[in-house]
């Protein structure tokens, strides 16, 4: 099954309805599939969404994700269901063959499609995607975000009016499932242990990441310092004549993309890489310039670079990028201190990338740790910090690891999980910052304790932030 027209008559059940079961559900029903949704949830919500399907003509099947229709000859899934889910064990057995939704999306691209441009990595992958496409529109291209974010990949694959290139984020979930996925040129930001209760082991969760290099044609993009990305790219069978290209915070090598002076160099698409370099971009034009958005822009201008973006679209690309919310996003200014949220750093990789980008710091962190341990990230942030504000279910994890490697770093302990804890957070913190401070939201930790996600956590440090300096005004 590998075409449009397989599609039409084949039975096939889509596991989980959310944002990527319901359109893979309309359109595999639109090519002619007789589809089944199954799913593990038969709460209001999801019974409101079946109404809706069924009302299509799709069948739907709530509360038991985990049994195989009979009759089933191929499984959508969405890109979390693990694949150790009973459902995928008997597809198994049966020899049925199991897609997630972008080996969907791969799989129904028409003959012209768009190449892709894929990141992955634990942190960083849609910010370098959303800084890729600034740069491939700087360059008068007609492209979009895709994947995690943005527009949805198979709304992008079966556009009317066809894409020029796509920028898509992957996830180590979506990779699982994408076993056919060819990228153009494609870059793993960063390794570091998340998601290990899904993936069963660091070597696994390695192992989906690297899929994004499987098949490339002009660029595999590594990290320099992460030797485990260009590991993944030694181990990656790639088209003849596919590139590995490195980006560095330093001086770049040959084959090369990184900083001198200042500046955003090239030494990997140049006529003469051992002598030449070309000038991209300045270190000014990053928002924010932490060192780990500078990552992440030298990895979105490799990817354009490879795809054959002029200099000049690097530049006003990276100009006109603007982070998301929650992404070392500034509050305010309040009596000489800087509020910044990074509600989105919810494990200690992103948390430790946040905490070298300032000094000092009084942090407030904590929620659920998924299994995380905090020593070595306080270890190493410990002469950052002026102190400390701990919220959350496993913030006793953090306070011990502080109590080892931090022990003069004053903590305060907050002993709640409801919402109104992040106000008294930020007065506890806004009490312990001296001017020249930065109070630090960056949690190392998931949001589900306290908040529905990691955006309603920065909304609610951010409203608590305002009531701050409008007091104080």
């Amino acid at each position: 099954m590998s075409t449009r027209e397989d599609l039409a008559g084949r039975r096939v059940t889509v596991a989980g309805l959310g944002v990527s079961g319901i359109p893979a559900a309309r359109v595999l029903h639109g090519l002619g599939a007789l589809v089944t949704v199954v799913n593990d949830g038969d709460d209001e919500r999801a019974r409101e969404q079946a109404a809706v399907l069924a009302a299509e003509g799709i069948t739907v099947r709530l509360g038991d994700g985990d049994t195989l229709p009979e009759g089933t000859e191929l499984i959508v899934t969405a890109p979390g269901w693990r694949p150790d889910k009973p459902l995928f064990a008997a597809a198994a057995a049966a020899g049925t063959e199991i897609w997630g939704d972008v080996e969907l999306a791969w799989r129904l691209r028409r003959p012209d499609s768009a190449p892709w441009l894929a990141v992955t990595g634990t942190n960083g992958k849609t910010t370098t995607v959303r800084m890729l496409a600034a740069i491939l529109e700087a360059a008068g291209l007609r492209t979009a975000a895709v994947g995690n974010i943005g527009v949805s990949l198979l709304d992008a694959v079966l556009a009317e009016e066809p894409y020029d290139v796509l920028a898509v984020e992957l996830s180590s979930y979506q990779l699982h499932w994408a076993p056919s996925l060819r990228a153009h040129s494609a870059a793993v930001l960063n390794l570091a242990p998340d998601h290990l209760d899904w993936h069963g082991s660091m070597e696994a969760y390695a192992a989906d990441k690297g899929r994004i290099y499987e098949g490339n044609t002009v660029a595999c993009v590594y990290n320099t310092a992460d030797p485990a990305t260009e590991d993944l790219v030694r181990e990656a069978d790639v088209a003849e004549g596919c590139r590995a290209i490195g980006f560095t915070l330093g001086t770049p090598g040959p084959s090369q993309l990184g900083i001198v002076e200042g500046i955003l160099v090239d030494r990997a698409f140049v006529e003469n890489r051992q002598q030449q370099a070309q000038e991209l971009a300045e270190v000014a034009d990053i928002d924010p310039p932490a060192p780990h958005n500078i990552a992440n822009a030298l990895a979105a201008a490799a990817l354009a670079r490879a795809y054959g973006v002029p200099a000049s679209a690097v530049r006003d690309g990276l100009r006109a990028f603007r982070p998301d919310p929650h992404r070392i996003e500034k509050v305010a200014d309040v009596d000489g201190v800087a509020y910044i949220d990074d509600s989105k750093a919810t494990n200690t990789h992103a948390t430790e990338a946040s905490l070298a980008a300032y000094d000092p710091i009084v942090w407030i962190a904590g929620g659920l740790a998924k299994g995380a341990t905090f020593d070595e990230l306080v270890a190493g942030s410990a002469g950052r910090l002026r102190a400390a504000v701990l919220i959350g279910a496993d913030r006793a994890l953090i306070a011990e690891a502080l109590a080892r490697h931090a022990p003069d770093v004053p903590v305060v302990d907050l002993d709640r999980t409801d919402t109104g804890a992040m106000a008294a957070a930020v007065r506890e913190a806004a009490r312990l910052a001296r001017p020249g401070d930065t109070v630090l939201l960056a949690p190392a930790c998931a949001s589900m304790d306290m908040f529905t996600n990691y955006n309603k956590r920065g909304e609610a440090f951010a409203e608590a932030v305002r009531t701050l300096a409008a007091e104080r005004a």
